[in-house]
């Protein structure tokens, strides 16, 4: 049986923020950001913690009912915070990433330059716990939430510094735009975005 995959409250963020601090331990970019194995799994904790509220806040999150993937996303027109947003999470992030907040600035910095401008639905986050990777449970969580793009006529845009990711999102519908690299030898970047279903 397929476990269905359900809307996630602020009360019950703690299986999305388990679920993504795991997924997100071998990511390129946080691991560029925060090259301490063993700092990194305590920091995205703490960098989730922050993250899932804020992205709530802005649009929706996602779990699967076995706790296997998560997903952020960011309703249009969300994609950048605002003001609240930043007062909001300032403070947590800095503690979060101390000092390694540069590297993080750099990244961000990098994203925030090569991100549409236009309206579209932002797949801020999505992982699966590594147990359950190859097994359709990223395709499935994305696409609860590409349908509902679709049926607004809306596009969706993510960015990824995962190169084996990249085929996944094609087979989704997405397609690259723009690549970039972050200064200061970071990762290299694809931002892609899906246009809606007819």
């Amino acid at each position: 049986m397929i476990d269905p995959i359900l809307p996630t409250r602020t009360a019950d963020a703690t299986p999305v923020v388990e679920t993504l601090a795991h997924a997100f331990q071998t990511d390129p970019a946080l691991s560029w950001i925060l090259p301490d194995a063993a700092h990194r799994a305590r920091a995205l904790r703490s960098l989730f913690r922050t993250l899932v509220p804020a992205d709530m806040r802005a649009g929706v999150a996602l779990r699967s009912a076995g706790d296997e993937a998560a997903a952020l996303w960011r309703a249009p027109g969300q994609a950048h915070g605002g003001t609240l947003e930043f007062l909001r999470t300032v403070l947590p992030l800095i503690t979060t990433f101390g000092t390694t907040l540069p590297r993080g600035l750099k990244v961000q910095s990098g994203i925030d330059a090569h991100r549409p401008t236009s309206r579209f639905w932002y797949l801020h986050y999505v992982g699966v716990r590594t147990a359950h990777q190859g097994k359709g449970h990223g395709g499935r969580i994305i696409r609860a939430q590409t349908v509902v793009a679709d049926a607004a006529g809306l596009p969706c845009w993510l960015e990824t510094a995962t190169p084996k990711n990249v085929p996944l999102y094609e087979r989704l519908g997405f397609v690259t735009q723009v690549e970039w690299d972050v200064p200061g030898g970071g990762p290299h970047f694809w931002g892609m975005m899906r246009a809606p279903a007819a």
